[in-house]
């Protein structure tokens, strides 16, 4: 009897082991799916930015959106977990597999980002024009460190 109930448990994990797969892809596919909208707002965020600049504009304005940008990227290494790149079952993704062969590389990219963030949002906040500008070209440099070996076209 024991023996007869340890395989129909045998079998009855079997039979799970698929949902529990879908279950882990469709995880995964809803992380991409985060990161990817997030990523789009930074973006948006970053374009709206960058045309204040180069107006030559008040960018006190912007400093709301300098926030919100700032406020995503302290999770942005956790939103590559391993099985979200690209090849990856179920997995649509521009993210390249440098990403996980290269972590410590794109962990310092990453790092890169909160400094010049928080040097852009100064800049905003101060009004001053001209140090906007130049906060505003070092942070897209940043962006390109990252986009350039990360991040397919």
């Amino acid at each position: 009897m024991k023996l007869w109930m340890a395989g129909l448990g045998l079998v009855a994990m079997m039979g799970a082991a698929p949902i529990m797969d879908a279950v882990a892809q469709s995880n995964l596919g809803a992380v991409v799916t985060e990161r990817r909208e997030g990523l789009k707002a930074v973006g948006d965020n970053m374009t709206a930015i960058a045309a204040v600049a180069r107006a030559g504009g008040d960018p006190r304005g912007t400093v709301e959106r300098i926030a919100a940008v700032q406020a995503f990227f302290p999770t942005m290494g956790a939103r590559f977990p391993a099985g979200t790149q690209q090849g990856a079952p179920g997995i649509d993704t521009r993210a390249l597999p440098a990403i996980w062969t290269d972590r410590a590389g794109f962990d310092a990219a990453l790092a890169a980002m909160g400094p010049r963030l928080a040097a852009l949002r100064e800049a905003a906040a101060s009004g001053n024009v001209a140090n906007f500008q130049a906060a505003v070209q070092a942070t897209g440099a940043a962006c390109g460190d990252c986009h350039r070996p990360y991040r397919a076209r």
